[in-house]
Order: structure tokens, then C-alpha cells, then sequence
């Protein structure tokens, strides 16, 4: 039971830092570096005290951390993607099933690109240019509290007792 209430605090620090993440990128159109590595530097602890193995488990983990960053930076150096939104999903890659990763990218499309619409339409509105800045980290956090969502439902029944 004591290890259930770790996961539960790390998954609930994890949904913290998403909030602080979109906070941030709404107000200063930034992801701070500190933020991205607790995230990513916190995933060994939520692996130990959920159980995961070393093989396949982590290794997967790692694996498609790796992978997404690879694939997010070549993104990045074609000027379409903010180096801090690859950062946080590279860190979020350590958190998440393969599966569940893959459910965050198809929930952070749709919401990225509903943001974007409203956000470069506002944009337009007000100074007519097109150079509006999406604060995309706000689809990304949406995205991980989502995919979270159940694991914060069952930590919280577990501590009320619900």
C-alpha cells in the first residue's frame, strides 16, 4: 500500500509541473530547463515505486524518450516546435506506457491545433499580423492531465477511501 501512495504523490507532482509548465508558457511563451529535467529526473522514482522492471519496462521507457526527442528536435530545427515543448514531451515519454504516450500526441494535436486557432485568430484581430507565438505547452500539460487523469482518480479514491 505504501508504494501505491508514492506513485500516487509522484503522479500528482507530475500534474503540478504541468500546470506550472502551462503557466509559464502562457506568461512568458517559455518552458524553463529546471522544470523539463525535475520531470524527466523524477521518472526513475515513479519507475521504482510502480514496480517497473528494468527489462522491457524501463528500457521501453527510455527508449521512446529517446525516440520522441529525436523525432521533436528534428521538428524544432525546422522552426516548428519550441525547444522547450520538445524538452517536457521527451520528459513525459518517461512517464507514460508507449500506448498512453501515443493517446497524449493524438489528444495534444487536437487541442494544439484548436489553440492555435483561437490564439492566431485573436492575434490577427488585435494588431492584424500573423505572427502570433502559441503558447503549445498549453496543449501538451492538457494533454498529460488527461492522459493522467485515471491515475489521479485512483489515487485520490485510494486516500479518501472512496
Amino acid at each position: 500500500m505504501q508504494g501505491n501512495f508514492i506513485v500516487y504523490g509522484l503522479v500528482g507532482a507530475l500534474a503540478i509541473a504541468l500546470l506550472v509548465a502551462a503557466f509559464t508558457d502562457i506568461r512568458r511563451r517559455q518552458i524553463d530547463n529546471w522544470l523539463n529535467a525535475a520531470i524527466a529526473l523524477a521518472a526513475p522514482a515513479y519507475w521504482w515505486a510502480s514496480g517497473l522492471s528494468l527489462w522491457p519496462g524501463v528500457a521501453m521507457q527510455v527508449g521512446v524518450a529517446l525516440l520522441a526527442f529525436v523525432l521533436l528536435a528534428g521538428l524544432f530545427a525546422l522552426k516548428l516546435m519550441g525547444g522547450g515543448d520538445v524538452k517536457l514531451l521527451a520528459a513525459l515519454a518517461l512517464w507514460l506506457p508507449p500506448m498512453s504516450f501515443v493517446k497524449l500526441l493524438v489528444i495534444m494535436s487536437l487541442l494544439g491545433g484548436a489553440l492555435t486557432i483561437v490564439v492566431a485568430a485573436w492575434h490577427y484581430a488585435v494588431t492584424r499580423r500573423r505572427d502570433a507565438k502559441i503558447p503549445y505547452g498549453v496543449a501538451i500539460a492538457s494533454a498529460g492531465l488527461i492522459t493522467l487523469a485515471p491515475l489521479l482518480e485512483a489515487g485520490w479514491r485510494s486516500v479518501t477511501g472512496a
